[in-house]
């Protein structure tokens, strides 16, 4: 018997201490505790410190009310003018209502599935009102504002604040980056060509030009040089008169001497004459004696 209730004080003593035991519980810094009782939730608790609750008909559920991030993985969005866009965002929120956000979700993971989806939807909804340009240019702002107010203003029933929502990264597919890819450099070929084509032309009418002004100059050139030597073979002819008119005797045998040197350059190497030949009177009688 002893041995019985030594066993029974000891179970008792256990069960005081479990009792004890359950009946305080922590709560940190950052986090607030729901309080249900018998499955249904009663209170928020948000004070840090030591706490008591009824043991075996209270229940905590910790909630880290911090700002945390939501990065979901790219999706692709058709824009308003029909173009695709693979868009990467991200989402700072936090826990602001535990008490609505056990009611409505229950857990954090299934707290990040709705709040994934609802900024794919208030995503999918602005963006296919704008075209692509309207993404990179200063209207960009506006339209990531309207994304983050409507996604907040849904996230506020389910007891969630968000604060930010912003594109992280924005691209065209890789297919259809390639696309235009391939249009660009298509684009600037066809206009290299143009140029090129632009450019022979222009080559070719500067040439026309060039050799028009040329044939110009050089025409010019040979009228002045035509006048040129004409002035001074007249003048050469005038000096040469007034020389060999003060010996005409000389004159004439210097010109015979000048007609002998072409016409025996212009022969072949043997030329037969006759004694008697005008050709030779000068060799045989020299130059005709000037009077004094």
């Amino acid at each position: 018997m002893a041995r019985s209730y030594k066993g029974a004080g000891i179970l008792g003593a256990l069960a005081v201490l479990w009792l004890l035991s359950s009946s305080f519980y922590t709560l940190s810094e950052g986090q607030k505790g729901l309080i249900i009782r018998l499955g249904a939730p009663i209170d928020v608790d948000a004070e840090p410190g030591l706490k008591f609750k009824l043991p075996l008909v209270d229940s905590l559920q910790f909630y880290d009310v911090r700002l945390q991030t939501l990065a979901p993985p790219p999706e692709q969005i058709i824009l308003g003018d029909e173009k695709r866009l693979e868009v990467e965002t991200y989402t700072r929120y936090r826990i602001a209502n535990p008490l609505r956000f056990y009611q409505a979700l229950r857990t954090e993971d299934q707290a990040r599935l709705q709040l994934t989806q609802l900024v794919s939807t208030s995503l999918r909804r602005e963006l296919g009102k704008v075209p692509l340009k309207s993404l990179l240019s200063e209207e960009r702002t506006r339209i990531v504002q309207q994304i983050q107010q409507e996604t907040a203003t849904r996230a506020r029933s389910l007891g969630i604040e968000v604060t930010e929502v912003r594109l992280h990264r924005a691209d065209l597919p890789l297919e259809t980056s390639q696309a235009i890819y391939d249009r660009m450099k298509s684009a600037r070929q066809q206009e290299a060509r143009e140029l090129r084509a632009q450019g022979g032309q222009w080559a070719q009418e500067i040439q026309a030009k060039a050799d028009g002004e040329r044939t110009v100059i050089l025409s010019e050139a040979q009228r002045q040089s035509a006048i040129i030597h004409g002035e001074a073979d007249a003048q050469a002819n005038k000096v040469l008169a007034a020389a060999f008119s003060k010996d005409p005797k000389f004159y004439k045998f210097y010109r015979s001497l000048q007609t002998y040197r072409q016409a025996l350059s212009d022969s072949a190497p043997t030329l037969l004459l006759t004694p008697d030949s005008a050709l030779l009177h000068d060799f045989r009688n020299g130059p005709a004696a000037s009077k004094p």
